[in-house]
């Protein structure tokens, strides 16, 4: 999953959030210097991936993807169902999302000092073009796959995916509802047994 989805998934719980959003970039076990429950969080999100890589239904939005774009698919997958859960918002949670978003830019910005050195280099970027908030939007989720392709060097062709997601919209977005439903009761259960105590 990608970030929005991450967050969601931390379920209010700040420290549990920071760790959940910053642990793709933490290598291996480098995190034990940071405080229990962010930890906790880093180890809720790998719980989460690696239940979405070995889902049948996210493998199957992966399939329809694969041939254009290799391994790239898994994360063009992870944008796509971002955009689905930006654009349901109002299905998953009674907080307006500008204001869940907002709130969040405000948890990293009290937290700065203790976030890995690229998601501090990340952080303006992602605010002054409120990613989150924008990948709601076609044209939001457009510019996120430019961008990943971008740092592949153009090697990857994310570009060109919003057009799979055009043309195979309604598929993409029943497997997303079918898939997250499944992945928020497991991703509670796991908040449960690792933060919890």
């Amino acid at each position: 999953m990608n970030f929005l989805a991450h967050i969601y998934l931390s379920f209010g719980d700040d420290e549990i959030t920071i760790g959940n959003f910053i642990a793709d970039s933490i290598r291996g076990n480098k995190y034990k210097h940071l405080p229990d429950r962010i930890q906790k969080g880093i180890l809720l999100h790998r719980e989460i991936d690696t239940y979405t890589d070995s889902h049948p239904i996210a493998k199957t939005s992966s399939k329809r993807l694969h041939n254009n774009y290799s391994h790239y698919s898994r994360v063009i997958v992870d944008i796509f169902y971002d955009h689905f859960l930006a654009k349901n918002w109002k299905q998953y949670s009674d907080t307006p999302l500008e204001l869940y978003v907002d709130n969040f830019y405000d948890l990293l910005k009290d937290n700065i000092t203790i976030l890995p050195d690229n998601t501090k280099r990340m952080i303006p970027y992602m605010i002054s073009d409120n990613w989150l908030l924008n990948y709601a939007k076609m044209d939001g989720i457009s510019r996120v796959l430019s961008g990943m392709n971008r740092r592949t060097n153009n090697k990857s062709k994310m570009n060109y995916a919003i057009l799979d997601l055009e043309k195979d919209y309604d598929a993409f977005e029943g497997e997303f509802t079918s898939f997250f439903k499944e992945l928020e009761a497991f991703s509670k259960q796991k908040y449960i047994s690792i933060c919890e105590y």
